[in-house]
């Protein structure tokens, strides 16, 4: 935490790579023309301790330039690797996106699973001000694999070059053709082609895992086969999840993360959080979805019934729940359920309470877990990028960027309503690639992509369920910034990675 560690000198001196030595494979001004484009490539040579060995290994941020049918460059595409050394070609080697679409690497890298992490106060409290102490991560993944953290174009570093198109880049399938396009380039250029390989994603991210293991391993005969898929925070089915009139299961796959934040806050009663959220996804699957799916049928005792347990579960009262007509939209569950405290809860982490400008709106001002560590998290990522990996560039990180109002969520006929699901993607590589895993890791208290949504999606037909694992963890959608979850998550992954 930040205590003890307020003073600059310490916070630059906790951000400061132990450097072996540097190398600046390129370091030259952004050109004026496409066809005139020079990547920058930087890396460094560090060391430290991960998973309790000591490990020495190769940081190398730099630009993959994609280039158009005519041979110019549109697309730089920043890259961040960390690979042990002496290098192994059998070693694992897994690649890391986050989601968005639009939000860069930062919350995986400088969280999560990199050699350098932000530490933040864990327990649902505000990050503060700078500075925030950047800190050796041991339980950053070295010891059981290599990594590429990969910034999509709008995201990150990452940008479109000269004249190019969003339209050619910005999409469900575009963007998955462009980063297996850069997977194959890193495996080319790093002969890594025989070694283990990985997907991890986050959030949308997890959208992106299923969609570029469709175009690496499903649409053409030159596979590139994976062992595992990493699903961190998981969003499948956007069909399903949509919180929009008419669609009852909205409600039903929200409701156990509603449980849960009920309990934790004081407004339910329960043994343990596990035990609440079992107990609610059985009835949330069964009386409740049977109860929303008679509509206005809905009547007298059996509705009275419905409404007495809905309330045990969510933590709001009956004469409220009585005026959503049994279904509560996520966002009016953020502002009414610690209303009489005057506070709201957070979306992507429902531990954190906010207070807004008043207290009688419908839903909150705005997401109190996410301005309680977004200002840490975009000096990390800066000041590691740029001071400890010698990143030269103008160019803002962009952490969460504005490219999804541009986003193409359409991935074939069936979906000319943007009714986005890419669970059968991953249906078609269980049943097609014997060796292939997935690992599920769902935060209890996210809303942005909640834990039985997750379970839903991949139980549906076509999804070989033998090879699919659940984690889950007492914090939200970025399960990492609690100490614990980040210890659990960080095991879970090795112990996946292991077990090939």
């Amino acid at each position: 935490m930040k205590s003890g560690l307020s003073l600059v000198a310490m916070a630059v001196a906790a951000a400061a790579p132990s450097i072996l030595y540097a190398q600046d494979i390129a370091d030259k001004p952004k050109a004026e023309k496409p066809s005139d484009y020079e990547p920058q490539v930087r890396t460094t040579k560090l060391s430290g301790t991960f998973g309790g060995q000591r490990i020495n290994y190769a940081a190398t941020i730099g630009e993959t330039i994609i280039k158009n049918k005519d041979g110019v460059p549109e697309v730089a595409v920043v890259t961040t690797a960390y690979v042990k050394e002496p290098r192994d070609p059998n070693r694992p080697i897994t690649f890391l996106f986050n989601g968005g679409p639009g939000s860069g690497t930062v919350w995986l890298m400088m969280g999560a699973f990199g050699p350098k992490r932000v530490e933040i106060p864990g327990n649902g409290t505000d990050d503060g001000a700078p500075p925030y102490p950047i800190v050796d991560n041991a339980d950053a993944l070295m010891d059981v694999t290599d990594m590429v953290f990969i910034d999509p174009p709008g995201t990150g570093f990452s940008h479109l070059i000269g004249k190019a198109d969003p339209k050619d880049y910005y999409g469900v399938t575009q963007d998955a053709k462009l980063v297996a396009e850069v997977i194959r380039r890193w495996l080319n250029d790093n002969g890594r082609w025989n070694s283990p390989k990985y997907l991890g994603g986050e959030s949308y991210g997890t959208t992106r895992s299923a969609a570029v293991a469709n175009q690496l391993m499903n649409t053409t005969y030159n596979d590139v086969a994976l062992n595992g898929i990493i699903l961190i925070s998981t969003v499948l089915d956007f069909g399903a999840g949509a919180d929009v009139p008419g669609n009852e299961l909205s409600p039903i796959t929200n409701l156990p993360s509603m449980a849960v934040t009920a309990l934790y806050h004081g407004k339910a009663t329960a043994t343990s959080p596990e035990a609440f959220a079992e107990e609610a996804r059985q009835w949330a699957i069964g009386p409740y979805a049977s109860a929303l799916l008679k509509g206005q049928k809905l009547q007298g005792e059996e509705r009275a019934v419905i409404r007495r347990d809905l309330a045990r579960f969510t933590g709001l009262s009956e004469t409220y729940l009585d005026s959503t007509d049994l279904r509560v939209l996520p966002n009016r569950f953020y502002k009414e359920l610690l209303r009489d405290r005057g506070l709201t809860v957070g979306r992507l982490d429902a531990r954190y309470t906010g207070r807004d400008y008043d207290n009688a709106g419908e839903r909150p001002d705005n997401d109190p877990s996410f301005y309680g560590i977004d200002a840490s998290y975009t000096a990390a990522i800066n000041s590691w990028s740029r001071d400890g990996l010698g990143f030269k560039t103008d160019r803002e990180y962009q952490s969460i960027s504005n490219i999804s109002s541009q986003w193409d969520w359409r991935i074939g006929a069936r979906d000319v309503n943007a009714y986005l699901n890419v669970t059968p993607y991953i249906g078609q590589a269980l049943r097609e690639n014997s060796g292939l895993k997935v690992l599920v890791a769902q935060g209890y208290y996210d809303f942005s992509t909640p834990f039985f949504a997750a379970e839903y999606a991949l139980s549906r037909t076509g999804i070989p369920q033998d090879r699919i694992t659940y984690t889950y963890y007492g914090a939200g959608h970025m399960m990492y910034i609690r100490d614990e979850d980040r210890r659990k998550l960080s095991e879970d992954v090795r112990a996946f990675i292991r077990a090939r």
